[in-house]
């Protein structure tokens, strides 16, 4: 009898809310995941070809980061707004929103990590007669791995909680629950949607880190190597002249 109470006394916790809309929260959890995968995987397919682009000069740098800084200013609604007469009210109009929100991030990021690629790797492999297209894939971009996955880390997180705001057109994941427990003042509802739309971001952090690991190992062993120097040294065992 208090488990149902709970929902009659609209207590923030309630193990009857979790019981009785165990499919409504899990369809909403879904829907979000979809809309923020989809949403960065496309966000890093326009961001790189861009990152390449800005590297050419400063000009195209100074253009691109600029443009990418002033959209992710662009309030949420506003952007919604203008995007509506092209997609409508469908998810293609929050995916799309997303998008350009997310580019700011992944630009800069993977534009970082292409020029922290040391210069005598790149003169190297172009001794051995690399191309500018497989010098590309197969010395800078693996070098650039580390800061562009830092990168989609960022933007993984943001866009798990920009989510949220596609609740304005029912395509909000967990922001739909959220949304309609704030208009009825349904705590138990709200507390909900809102923590496990932070474990979403946690869990989605944590994934993205182990296949950083997995994909950057020689980051692993330099930081290995470094520890273990550093324990090497001890007060007092330096040499005197």
């Amino acid at each position: 009898m208090s488990g149902s109470n709970c929902l009659v006394t609209n207590d923030w916790i309630c193990g009857e809310y979790l019981r009785t809309r165990q499919q409504e929260l899990i369809d909403a959890t879904v829907q979000h995941v979809w809309i923020t995968a989809i949403s960065v995987a496309i966000g890093l397919a326009v961001a790189f070809p861009l990152a390449l682009l800005a590297r050419r000069g400063r000009g195209f740098a100074g253009t691109i980061l600029g443009m990418t800084t002033i959209l992710y200013t662009v309030p949420s609604l506003a952007m919604f707004a203008l995007l509506l007469p092209v997609f409508g009210l469908s998810a293609g109009l929050v995916i799309t929103g997303l998008v350009l929100y997310s580019l700011t991030i992944l630009v800069r990021n993977i534009l970082a990590g292409l020029e922290a690629v040391p210069e005598d790797a790149k003169e190297a492999a172009r001794g051995m007669g690399y191309g500018p297209a497989r010098l590309l894939w197969e010395v800078e971009l693996p070098l650039a791995l580390p800061a562009l996955l830092a990168g989609v880390r960022i933007a993984t997180v943001s866009t798990v909680a920009l989510t949220t705001i596609g609740s304005i057109v029912d395509k909000g994941g967990l922001g739909n629950l959220i949304g309609e427990g704030v208009d009825t003042l349904f705590k138990a509802q709200v507390l909900t949607a809102s923590v496990l739309c932070v474990l979403l971001a946690v869990v989605a952090d944590l994934l993205l880190l182990v296949v950083q690991r997995l994909l950057t190992p020689w980051t692993r062993i330099r930081t290995t190597r470094g520890s273990r120097t550093a324990g090497t040294s001890r007060p007092g065992s330096e040499s005197w002249a």
